[in-house]
């Protein structure tokens, strides 16, 4: 235990027997379930795609590309895109797992937790021929279902179009965006067989080729599973045995033509879902809206965005929304000029916030602020101050840019608190914590309000968690370098992910902002054991209150969700 860790409470024991492992489980993935919905669902088998029927055909596009990745791109050579080394301890996939008993091992499961903890994450159906990002991977959906002290988990594939047509075709046809174009050469051949399978017909990419690995919203009472480079996957749990079912790609009533963020805000009062998406085309950045009934907004085009920044989360107060520019982007030209990859970062930008009324008609309200060194990713919360004038932001901040997104084991961020004084053209920036902190999450019930306390995951380092810290934000008001009041470590060999805080009373409005319980899945890579722990938020040393052992290994993840009963019933 290290120096910072030392005055609290040592790690908690998680696990103390032998991992027992389920048997492969076979499922038939290409069943697509029906529901009512109030939109229009897009099913994964809509448009029958033209498969190849000469084997010839095929073998000899497997052949194409089997030379680009032993010959001309071998994936051995960058070792943050090979598969062998990604692909290892829990990064590695999982079979499906349908409804099963989980086992508690210690404490108890609080009332509050009667419901569902959902998280997303990448988990490949097919080992890769060539190149693999974390980011890469096929979503899976790993569902604990609770009810009265009983816990059940299952685990199954959003049954996407790129899922659907690799299942059928047997093996990976689809690109990776992240791993596939690194290179002149590289990008090149691996674009050409691209257009020749889709020439040949095994996909259509107007169907989409998303992966749906990234997080999940409950929106407008519909659940969906999300990932920035396609429409949602709307996914159902079963009123019948609360099995996960994939319902179809969803467009809602064909008003949502193009990709949207994994990260949409929804407001707990006004029941409004806020969004974006960005482009390779002008205008890059686009920002809409939900309406309480699920009703998509007209588009807000962003045209004050010139450079192919990586919008990928952004932040909403009661007035306003905000993003932020970073100096992390796109830019083709990195892939035969520079670094060979089509991420990079420009280090004469200088990173900007922009502003906009959130519920704009166009831009001309938008209001811009150079900030120079903030890259973040993921935004906490944002609220308002000084009768709207000033906006306070709680965000992560890679402070080493020049890793992204290749090296994420040399990168470190920080969470910072910024301040906006729009009257003044004022922006301060006031770290947080000294620790590499990711995954930041609040009490869902504060979004877009002042809070207090911020939740996040230890990278030591990224992308492995090696346990969790709360800061209290009010601390910072005194000028101190760093807010955490808590931490739990998980122990040697022990990591998780991004955990869920749960509120004990989430209908008492009165009810303190920390009174609940932080929710994660925990691997022991020493027994291949993986854990759902459950710990009090309220607690100095985040005390471990229950511990349930699943009956399969859950590979580390991205983003979660918990539903409580009501909500699963009104789905």
């Amino acid at each position: 235990m290290d120096a910072f860790s030392s005055k609290f409470l040592p790690p908690f024991s998680l696990f103390t027997t032998k991992p027992r492992l389920s048997p492969p489980v076979n499922q038939n993935p290409s069943t697509i379930y029906i529901s009512k919905t109030r939109s229009r669902l897009i099913h994964n088998q809509e448009k029958p795609i033209r498969r190849i029927r000469s084997s010839l055909a095929a073998a000899i596009l497997n052949t194409f590309g089997d030379i680009i990745n032993k010959f001309i791109d071998p994936p051995v050579l960058r070792p943050s895109v090979d598969p062998r080394l990604i692909l290892a301890d829990n990064f590695a996939p999982v079979d499906e797992l349908p409804l099963s008993e989980c086992e508690l091992i210690f404490g108890h499961l609080p009332k509050c937790l009667n419901g569902v903890y959902i998280r997303n994450g990448p988990n490949p159906q097919f080992i890769p021929r060539g190149p693999y990002h974390h980011f890469d991977g096929d979503g899976m959906l790993h569902a604990i279902r609770i009810s009265n002290g009983r816990a059940t988990l299952c685990s199954r594939y959003v049954k996407t179009y790129k899922f659907s047509v690799e299942r059928e075709i047997g093996g990976p046809v689809v690109p990776n965006f992240f791993s596939d174009f690194y290179g002149l050469f590289g990008s090149v051949s691996r674009a050409t067989l691209v257009i020749l399978r889709i020439l040949a017909g095994q996909f259509n990419p107007m169907n989409g080729i998303g992966l749906a690995n990234t997080s999940l919203a409950l929106i407008s009472g519909g659940l969906y599973a999300l990932c920035e480079s396609d429409l949602p996957y709307a996914v159902k749990i079963s009123p019948v045995d609360g099995d996960v079912v994939t319902v179809g790609r969803h467009d809602f009533g064909g008003k949502l033509l193009m990709n949207m963020t994994a990260h949409p805000k929804i407001d707990p009062e006004t029941k409004e879902a806020f969004a974006f998406r960005y482009s390779l085309i002008r205008p890059i950045l686009t920002y809409f809206r939900f309406d309480r009934d699920g009703n998509k907004q007209p588009d807000v085009p962003i045209f004050s965005v010139k450079s192919h920044s990586w919008f990928h989360d952004f932040a909403i107060t009661k007035k306003y929304a905000i993003f932020v520019d970073i100096q992390i982007g796109f830019n083709p030209l990195e892939v035969i000029f520079g670094s060979g990859s089509p991420i990079g970062v420009d280090p004469k930008k200088v990173s900007r916030v922009g502003i906009i009324p959130r519920y704009a008609t166009n831009e001309a309200e938008m209001r811009w602020f150079e900030v120079p060194g903030l890259n973040s990713l993921h935004a906490a919360n944002a609220w308002e101050e000084e009768g709207g004038e000033t906006v306070v932001m709680v965000v992560t901040n890679i402070i080493t840019t020049e890793h992204m997104p290749g090296r994420m084991d040399l990168t470190f961020n920080r969470v910072d608190k910024v301040t906006i004084d729009m009257r003044n053209d004022l922006v301060c920036i006031q770290p947080l914590s000294e620790r590499n902190l990711e995954l930041i999450v609040i009490n869902p019930n504060y979004t877009a309000k002042k809070i207090r306390y911020v939740y996040a995951s230890i990278g030591d380092p990224l992308p492995k968690i090696t346990g969790l810290v709360k800061l209290d934000i009010s601390i910072s008001e005194t000028d101190c370098k760093d807010c955490t009041v808590a931490s739990r470590m998980f122990g040697p060999g022990c990591y998780g992910g991004e955990c869920f805080f749960v509120a004990n009373e989430p209908d008492n409005p009165i009810a303190d902002e920390d009174d609940g319980y932080l929710i994660t899945y925990v691997h022991n890579e020493n027994t291949g054991e993986s854990n759902f722990l459950v710990m009090d938020a309220r607690s100095p040393f985040l005390e471990v209150v229950a511990n349930v052992r699943l009956p399969q290994r859950v590979p580390y993840g991205f983003h979660g969700l918990f539903l409580r009963e009501n909500e699963i019933k009104n789905m």
